[in-house]
């Protein structure tokens, strides 16, 4: 007795959520139901009732014990009634028989619940959400007007075969108490938001069309009368052996299909499939953002499709996770998918046991609720895209997608609003400028620090080699553009540096233009220097391996791969400098006079700065000094490298930032303001320094102010250059 105690408090949300839940997909589901199948025949509204009532059951069973998401509710959906309607007055406007219209569904309910399962199983349900937004938009508006054309009549209560524009302008085909229905049942549903919190607005809506035909029964007893009445659902024939006789037959008539009119529908499932799994996933991101939970799509989408074709099969509508249902469900204190469970099993029990109240359910009052629901399925946001002429294309994709959704069919709609879109990618694709900056060597620098005698012929000769750092998309639209920046450089420069640090994709086309410009280059022995090619894109691609099985392989002469762009200019500046190696590792280290920073000097008066040094040997990799030491000396180099490494933004690996070779110093920073190191001093390749401690040069300051006076002066000068060096090139890069 405890036990079963315990099991209840944990499920009791889950029972009351699941019965609130049901009291919202019940209604709806019928409605839906006798949409699409009133769109094949008025006689075949019962049938869609059964129909509605056997997708909520299974989809309320299957979809929460196979799928990923608690809470989460399916049941069949606007999108599902929408497509199926559009597809089901197609079939009647080219004289399809209703039987075959039927069957048609069920194979097309069928299909997409298998294209579903393939999307889940796959795992590519995440990708549903790049389908461009004037797609949805577009298709989801054209939807919505079918919807309202297929329900005027019945809204109405038009005779049968009467088009949605004779029921607006024909007043003698109205019957006007079709038109109090529908009216009432529309104004209820509108008017709930505003004064009912708490009760779902279809099932308002619903319940004031029955009291509303109630009202005028009461007056009218030929509407107390069920046979024969054209206003209400009418007999669901869904008892023992009749509902078995149903399904039994309608899977014989499958049988004989042939397999072209199964393939026919196709496209039909692709895109009621996407449709479908759009609204189940948008559901599930507005219920994780609300219980701070994540659902698995790919699970959920093999669930979904897994329950829509076993809904179809046993004759039932497909359908999709819903939000009305599943925010009721939420809001009344459901915790577990069991709640889902629980919302099938009541739809089944009030659906199927209390049939007999289905069938009393007005045409007209289902009529204004999908009425209401297609305005609402109307995206009106796109109209804003009329005051901007720069996004008047856009919309002119939405309202392209409208129109074949509603003169040419909704798979069209779809093609059509791909196509566009498309379009519209390459064009911005086009528009933008694959070339994100264009500079110099002589404006640049690599992480070396030279002297300046090599720095002057590094500007007075760097214009000869140029850098062109690339981004974006490389493709065919983009490719002619490129080549039309590159091809005044082809016959002059001496370097030609493409930087693809910020290349997002490179196709064929832009590769074998890189294959031209190598060729054009190497005419005159200048090599096509190819920095920051990554091993991998953000498409997955390997751009090396790409590269090189495009014919842009490196040779060492007429196509070079660096490591990234600093490197690039490296190999470049030792070439214009006439230095292909590094520093000669045989040459003894150099003495203080020779250091750049006391060249000029004259040697006796360092005699003394020299006492003060202490001379240091490091191997490669030691660790000169590290971020955050209390390490104030000062670091002269007499052979060998050191590479300062420092951190970038926020990121806390160390990066390579600056490399000082044989004659400079490095460290002065800290020298001067006494503050923890912001960086690291590795060595790169065994060196010999000179090391200056600041207590040694405090007394030095006192014994011989003009040496420590013409130190700080040089330094303070050195620091300087580098300065201004530095400013150069941001100002280089703010500009561009």
């Amino acid at each position: 007795m405890r036990e079963f105690s315990g099991t209840w408090m944990r499920h009791s949300g889950d029972f009351w959520g699941g019965f609130a839940a049901m009291l919202v997909a019940l209604p709806a589901s019928v409605a839906f139901g006798v949409t699409v199948y009133a769109a094949i025949n008025p006689h075949y509204a019962a049938f869609g009732a059964l129909a509605g009532i056997l997708g909520a059951t299974a989809l309320g069973l299957l979809a929460p014990v196979f799928g990923g998401t608690d809470r989460l509710i399916s049941a069949p959906c606007a999108p599902a009634a929408a497509v199926l309607s559009a597809f089901a007055i197609q079939l009647v406007g080219q004289g399809t028989t209703p039987v075959t219209i039927v069957l048609l569904m069920t194979v097309l309910g069928i299909l997409t619940g298998l294209i579903q399962m393939l999307i889940g199983f796959v795992g590519i349900g995440g990708l549903i959400k790049y389908i461009p937004y004037p797609v949805v938009s577009g298709y989801l508006s054209g939807v919505g007007l079918i919807i309202i054309g297929s329900q005027l009549p019945k809204f109405a209560g038009a005779p049968e075969g009467t088009l949605w524009y004779q029921a607006l302008i024909k007043p003698e085909l109205w019957d006007l108490r079709g038109l109090a229905i529908g009216g009432v049942t529309a104004a209820a549903m509108l008017l709930s938001r505003r004064f009912v919190k708490t009760v779902p607005g279809t099932i308002i809506g619903i319940v004031a069309g029955a009291v509303t035909y109630g009202s005028l029964a009461a007056l009218d007893p030929s509407m107390r009368v069920l046979e024969g009445n054209e206003l209400v659902v009418g007999e669901l024939g869904a008892n023992g052996a009749g509902y078995i006789d149903l399904i039994t037959n309608r899977w014989n008539d499958i049988g004989e299909m042939r397999l072209s009119q199964v393939g026919g529908l196709i496209g039909s499932a692709i895109t009621l499939a996407a449709l479908l799994s759009i609204d189940t996933l948008k559901t599930c991101v507005i219920l994780d953002q609300m219980t701070r939970t994540r659902h698995e799509p790919n699970r959920e989408l093999a669930a979904q499709g897994f329950a829509n074709a076993v809904a179809s099969t046993i004759g039932g509508m497909p359908g999709a996770g819903t939000m009305g249902a599943t925010l009721v469900n939420l809001s009344s204190g459901a915790q577990t998918r069991m709640s889902g469970i629980v919302e099938g099993v009541t739809v089944a029990v009030v659906g199927l046991v209390l049939g007999a109240f289905v069938a009393w359910i007005p045409i007209a009052a289902l009529a204004g609720v999908l009425l209401v629901v297609g305005m609402r399925m109307i995206d009106t946001d796109p109209l804003r895209f009329l005051e901007s002429r720069s996004t008047v294309l856009d919309f002119s994709v939405v309202l392209a997608v409208v129109a074949s959704a509603l003169f040419i069919g909704l798979i069209a709609a779809s093609a059509v609003g791909v196509v566009l879109s498309i379009i519209l990618f390459l064009r911005e694709q086009v528009g933008g400028n694959v070339v994100r900056r264009k500079s110099v060597v002589g404006q640049r620098s690599s992480t070396w620090y030279r002297p300046d005698a090599e720095m002057q012929r590094l500007e007075q000769f760097g214009d000869t080699a140029v850098i062109f750092e690339l981004q974006g998309s490389l493709f065919f639209g983009t490719t002619h553009q490129l080549y039309l920046r590159l091809e005044p450089e082809l016959s002059t420069t001496h370097y030609l540096i493409l930087d693809l640090q910020r290349v997002q994709s490179v196709d064929l086309t832009a590769a074998h233009m890189l294959s031209l410009v190598r060729d054009i280059l190497s005419e005159r022995k200048v090599p096509l220097i190819l920095s920051s090619v990554r091993e991998m894109l953000p498409n997955g691609r390997n751009l090396r391996e790409f590269l090189e099985l495009a014919g842009l392989v490196p040779d060492g002469e007429k196509v070079l791969f660096m490591p990234s762009l600093e490197a690039a200019i490296e190999w470049v500046e030792e070439r214009i400098l006439g230095d292909v190696g590094k520093a000669d590792a045989t040459l003894p280290p150099l003495e203080l006079h020779e250091i750049g920073l006391f060249k000029g000097s004259k040697p006796d008066t360092l005699i003394d700065l020299a006492t003060c040094l202490e001379a240091r040997s490091c191997k490669t990799g030691d660790v000169v000094y590290d971020v955050g030491d209390m390490d104030c000396n000062l670091y002269l180099v007499r052979s060998g490298e050191v590479r300062i490494m420092g951190r970038v933004g926020t990121d806390v690996q160390l990066h390579h930032i600056a490399t000082y070779g044989r004659g400079e110093f490095f460290g002065g920073l800290a020298f001067l303001d006494h503050r923890p190191r912001g960086n690291s001093a590795v060595v790169s390749a065994d060196a010999e320094l000179y090391v200056l401690s600041m207590e040694k040069f405090d007394v030095l300051a006192e014994e011989h102010k003009r040496i420590a006076l013409l130190l700080i002066s040089q330094l303070a000068r050195t620091l300087a250059l580098r300065l201004r060096h530095s400013d150069q090139e941001l100002t280089l890069l703010r500009e561009n």
